[in-house]
């Protein structure tokens, strides 16, 4: 007998956030905070486990208002053409709160398989309104030129403006539903 528990990603308490090497010497961080979806665990038989989740790549923030503007257009995400970036799992492995989970994500248009990282889920706690939450925390590698993000500029001491691998990690809450 399945003992699937679906839950909602609460977008309230959740955020995706990336790294990427800047000028070659520093880290530059941001996060979306428009994360939404669905979570399907099933404890007895984890293969049966599913994520679908979608940010809304208008979200970005880098705390850099430039910045922002810079990386919402053609340049980058180009968010007026692909406003969403989505993960789709396909295989989810592991156990005692260590997963690799196997999926579909599609950034700008393109969609290439990733294996996220994946802690969790937490031990469900009720918060003060009664509702059943748990929480759980990804991450993974990609390089950004696969997703046909591949603007640069080479810089006049070698290397280039903005690296091509971008760390990602994802932070959820979940709302048992």
């Amino acid at each position: 007998m399945s003992q699937a528990v679906t839950y909602t990603i609460d977008p309230a308490h959740s955020t995706a956030g990336f790294k990427v090497r800047h000028l070659m010497v520093a880290n530059v961080r941001g996060e979306f905070s428009g994360v939404t979806g669905t979570v399907v665990f099933d404890a007895s038989t984890p293969g049966n486990s599913r994520v679908d989740a979608r940010i809304d790549a208008t979200t970005i923030h880098t705390r850099d208002e430039q910045r922002d503007v810079h990386l919402k257009s053609a340049d980058f995400l180009d968010v007026e053409k692909f406003a969403a970036i989505t993960f789709v799992s396909k295989k989810i492995a592991g156990a005692d709160g260590e997963w690799k989970v196997t999926g579909e994500l599609t950034i700008h248009g393109v969609t290439k398989e990733v294996t996220l990282d994946v802690e969790g889920p937490a031990p469900e706690a009720k918060d003060p309104w009664g509702n059943v939450k748990s929480g759980a925390s990804a991450a993974t590698k990609i390089s950004r030129k696969e997703f046909g993000l591949v603007w640069n500029v080479a810089l006049e001491t070698g290397g280039v403006l903005v690296a091509d691998e971008i760390a990602i990690t994802l932070e959820l809450e979940l709302l048992r539903t």
